[in-house]
């Protein structure tokens, strides 16, 4: 598995980013081609104080290329220019293969 981990900053207006990110950022990037696994929080800190970033996101390929061209299509390239619509405080990308440590398993 190939990964993308995406991190916003903190935003001016955390509902109004929220709201966005759900309602339109999100299902754009849910019709990525290729996708194998996609999930998105709002960021928590476990002694209540501010985390690093306000919203995480992960989005998994079989592969590399796979990745690639799946960015590169016209629903990658309309998820990248709609992030100018509400990541206005910025947002880091983070590529990698996927070491699987504990698998998930059906509960």
């Amino acid at each position: 598995m190939y990964q993308l981990t995406a991190v916003y900053a903190h935003p001016g207006d955390p509902e109004a980013f929220v709201a966005h990110y759900r309602d339109k950022h999100a299902k754009i990037a849910a019709q990525l081609p290729d996708v194998r696994f996609y999930d998105w929080h709002v960021c928590e800190s476990l002694d209540g104080s501010t985390p690093a970033y306000f919203l995480a996101a992960i989005v998994q390929w079989d592969s590399k290329e796979a990745a690639v061209a799946s960015l590169g299509s016209g629903v990658g390239q309309q998820a990248v220019a709609d992030m100018a619509n509400f990541a206005e405080a910025g947002c880091e990308m983070h590529f990698g293969e996927v070491t699987v440590v504990v698998p998930a398993t059906n509960a």
